[in-house]
């Protein structure tokens, strides 16, 4: 007996991709891809995200860096349903293992000599929220709402969200977000200083894709040193700071973008920069 055509059984539909990455030019969007879950991070995200982010920080042609989710949300932090899932017994010292391995996300986004920007689309909490607040800038819809929902999981908090949340509100307001767990809408988010635009969810993607843009095409050595700069100032005396800023300088100083900056002046255009 041979099966008719439309009798043949159809082909199981693959599954979605956790991550999709993206290219705009010399922009990468990276996006959590699940939307049902409201882009909660499971173990196999984690490590899609933490994979893309480390080769996009040493690729050449990415001028920048763009997180966000799929659907109405940004990420709503760890998929407490795959960590049940998850029976494989660990010790201590191994869990404390995995979750430093996950921690090198934000490090990365936080470190990498380039721009990153996270586009929150909607609810950022817990790891999704960290995550966020690892980028350099912060571009939220007016539908965004942001929490550090660990104490409602009886959870301590991770991916730097603690050194995140000191150096951008001060350690008492961060002390207050970690504690309450309160959700705070865009608008609260932006007068604290945990986002640096909220904008119309419709305008959104392209505003921000459109800064992405700006900062991809942007002067790439003299971004490097300025993240490197930032990232002194939150943990060094002055003194430091002012020794990482005099060797930015002198390296700035030394390239052909800085060259062009002055004849672009001069000719009263704009700069066209090459990024060395």
């Amino acid at each position: 007996m041979s099966l008719e055509p439309n009798d043949v059984p159809p082909e199981p539909a693959m599954p979605a991709a956790p991550l999709l990455r993206e290219r705009d030019g010399r922009v990468l969007v990276l996006t959590l891809n699940r939307p049902r879950q409201l882009n909660a991070l499971t173990g196999e995200l984690h490590s899609q995200l933490r994979e893309a982010v480390q080769a996009a920080a040493h690729d050449p042609d990415i001028g920048a860096v763009v997180l966000t989710g799929a659907g109405h949300a940004f990420c709503s932090g760890g998929d407490l349903a795959d960590r049940k899932h998850d029976t494989t017994p660990l010790t201590l010292e191994q869990k404390a293992d995995e979750m430093r391995h996950r921690g090198e996300t934000a490090r990365l986004l936080h470190e990498m000599p380039k721009p990153t920007v996270a586009m929150i689309n909607g609810v950022a909490a817990g790891a999704g929220l960290a995550l966020a607040l690892a980028c350099d800038l912060r571009i939220a819809s007016q539908t965004a709402v942001l929490t550090t929902a660990y104490a409602k999981v009886a959870l301590s908090g991770d991916l730097g969200v603690s050194f995140f949340l000191t150096h951008l509100v001060g350690s008492a307001k961060a002390a207050e977000l970690l504690f309450l767990s309160e959700k705070l809408d865009a608008q609260q988010a932006h007068g604290i200083g945990l986002v640096n635009r909220v904008l119309e969810a419709a305008t959104l993607r392209e505003f921000t894709l459109q800064l992405a843009r700006q900062l991809a095409q942007g002067p790439a050595v003299a971004f490097r040193y300025m993240k490197r700069n930032l990232a002194c100032a939150q943990t060094s005396p002055l003194e430091a700071v002012l020794e990482s800023e005099a060797y930015g300088m002198a390296r700035c100083g030394r390239t052909q973008d800085v060259k062009e900056a002055a004849s672009a002046f001069k000719d009263k255009r704009a700069a066209v920069f090459k990024g060395c």
